[in-house]
């Protein structure tokens, strides 16, 4: 009897420690967009993009030009020089694709300028959530632009724009937002 009483109580105590805890969410988009050095990485990001794209494109161009006058020039030439043609056009076709997944593969050199354009702002803001959650006693942040699904969302708990705070950013004021306490209020 002591024990189920003991266990009753156990399982009653954990229930009133998960409901006290404090839960919080952030929009890490509204937070990027906000962020003016996030921009200037994407739109750098953007335009080293068209330039791989431009090169890997005018490669492809060339070789098809060469497909295009081997096909009209491989009735007259002799099978030893027709086949070195189409071995070097088959070559020159493989060294552009390598170029293209060494450009835009998962390793590639535009994952490594996002890694060193994007990953300090992006340290920066999980710095900023992780110092707001120790200071703000929350055992739980959730992104709302993440893969997390979320059905509603109350904006008291979006700590969004005290993320931009903390980091020392101006923001794009969000509609009026309510406080713990039910009144509006606007950051």
């Amino acid at each position: 009897m002591k024990k189920i009483v003991l266990g009753i109580a156990l399982i009653l105590a954990s229930f009133s420690f998960v409901s006290a805890q404090k839960y919080a969410y952030v929009d890490t988009d509204y937070i990027l967009d906000n962020i003016p050095e996030y921009g200037d990485a994407k739109t750098s990001l953007d335009e080293f993009s068209a330039k791989w794209q431009k090169e890997i494109e005018a490669k492809f161009s060339d070789i098809d030009k060469l497909y295009k006058s081997f096909q009209t020039e491989s009735v007259l030439l002799p099978e030893d020089v027709k086949k070195k043609k189409e071995d070097d056009i088959v070559k020159k076709e493989k060294e552009v694709k390598d170029l293209q997944k060494q450009r835009f593969g998962k390793e590639g050199d535009l994952f490594r300028k996002r890694q060193e354009l994007v990953k300090p702002i992006q340290e920066k803001i999980y710095n900023a959530i992780e110092q707001i959650a120790s200071d703000e006693g929350y055992a739980v942040i959730f992104d709302k632009a993440g893969s997390l699904s979320m059905i509603y969302t109350n904006p008291k708990f979006d700590i969004s724009e005290d993320i931009l705070n903390k980091m020392g950013y101006t923001y794009n004021a969000r509609p009026e937002k309510e406080d713990a306490k039910g009144t509006q209020k606007n950051k």
